[in-house]
């Protein structure tokens, strides 16, 4: 009976396989962020206890939305508010001692400034923000990618090159927080469709029946074994993206679709709570028809599985650009 029902499976995805081809080819549109005052936030995508700052803040002036913001704090400190890098920057929006000195403000009115407290640095990050974009507002070209340049490389050099500098480093900043950028925004329009998806799925098929292994990733000293992130990981490294190791790095890896949106290559999330994409605990590859392929648990293999439940968290459409855009290493506590 096994086998006849891996057979019917196969066929089953070999049709979802051809049909991702064809939405791929017959779909059209994007993610859009809307216009500013617009832009909401990916359903938590945010964490609960900051997403009210960062709509609010993220609003603050034209050069920013809450997206972006969203996008700039994830990139500096995976939303720590203890977080401190090498170079001494601290907090939530890793300010440097020196540049908080100068740009904090006091968020929450209570009367101080706190370089640590989220209710003063997130909206010091947004205010910093703005004053860059004050300073180059007058630079041809598009006012948020030249904030952000100015952030990274400072005002003088996006105003001497009329726009961002030649600099791989400023270039590759920008790029990056504009990518995450779509993570954190709520589409307005239908997402456009994944152009690997198939060959994700394909891989992912091919395991069907693999025993779950806790912290596999495939490799041959695990006997070829995946626990859940570590097998949708390594079906979109099979066509060429690389995916973070653990499922909620993994929800930030593109744009995120509707429920009813959804189409086959999706990752698929889930976690007990529905506010936080930190608290995800587990993500699957959406096959079609309401079924993912996933690593389930301990005792189970690979296997065909509803996504249907009171703990579906959403899903991530994962771009390339997406990925490639996530951060490698976030601050220490």
């Amino acid at each position: 009976m096994a086998g006849g029902s891996l057979g019917v499976c196969l066929s089953f995805v070999a049709l979802l396989v051809v049909g991702t081809y064809s939405a791929a080819a017959g779909l059209i549109g994007g993610a859009g962020s809307g216009k500013n005052g617009t832009v909401g936030l990916a359903k938590g995508s945010v964490p609960a206890l900051y997403q009210g700052l960062v709509q609010k803040w993220g609003n603050l002036c034209p050069a920013i939305n809450p997206a972006l913001l969203a996008a700039q704090l994830y990139q500096e400190s995976g939303w720590n508010p203890r977080a401190v890098s090498s170079a001494d920057a601290r907090g939530i929006a890793q300010f440097i001692p020196g540049t908080w000195a100068g740009h904090g403000i006091d968020g929450d009115g209570d009367g101080d400034r706190d370089i640590w407290d989220p209710q003063d640095a997130i909206p010091s990050a947004a205010s910093y923000d703005c004053e860059l974009a004050g300073y180059v507002k007058n630079v041809p070209g598009d006012p948020a990618n030249n904030m952000l340049a100015a952030y990274n490389a400072g005002a003088y050099r996006v105003i001497r090159h009329g726009g961002v500098p030649p600099i791989s480093e400023t270039q590759n900043y920008v790029r990056i927080i504009r990518s995450l950028e779509q993570s954190f925004a709520r589409p307005v329009g239908r997402v456009d469709p994944s152009r690997q998806a198939a060959g994700a799925i394909h891989y992912a098929q091919g395991k069907l029946g693999t025993p779950y292994l806790w912290g596999g990733t495939g490799t041959a000293a695990q006997g070829g074994r995946f626990d859940c992130s570590g097998l949708t990981q390594a079906a979109y490294l099979s066509v060429g993206i690389e995916l973070p190791r653990v499922a909620n790095d993994q929800y930030n890896a593109g744009p995120h679709p509707s429920r009813e949106e959804l189409l086959p290559g999706d990752l698929v999330f889930f976690s007990d709570d529905l506010t936080n994409s930190r608290a995800i605990r587990h993500v699957g590859i959406y096959v079609g028809g309401g079924y993912m392929i996933d690593a389930p648990r301990t005792g189970a293999v690979i296997r065909f599985s509803r996504i249907d439940g009171p703990d579906y968290f959403g899903a991530t459409r994962v771009t390339k650009e997406g990925a490639a855009a996530l951060p490698t290493h976030l601050p220490q506590t």
